[in-house]
């Protein structure tokens, strides 16, 4: 008998990729592996599962949901550590 090494990774039918940037922000939604849309909130989440026959019940249940870049409270691009820096040399000077 073989057992695996590696811990176990569910795959859920619904993954929300990273944020993307845009006015406003946006994140890929796929279902099933197929890309569905762009959600700027849980709502639109939601929604689009409903309409793909997908109840669901808890958005932290990563056999339901896989959140890629960030949780369901991740909404906004992630700044790089330069994009800080000339910030703060755009204050300075």
């Amino acid at each position: 008998m073989t057992e695996s090494a590696s811990p176990y990774m569910s795959h859920p039918r619904i993954v929300v990729l990273g944020v993307q940037p845009g006015t406003p922000p946006f994140r890929i939604m796929e279902i099933d592996g197929e890309v569905v849309g762009r959600v700027r909130t849980v709502t639109d989440v939601l929604h689009a599962a409903a309409v793909f026959g997908i109840t669901v019940h808890d958005l932290d249940d990563p056999d339901v949901v896989r959140w890629v870049g960030g949780d369901k409270f991740t909404w906004t691009p992630r700044r790089s550590p330069g994009a800080r820096e000339e910030q703060r040399e755009r204050r300075r000077g």
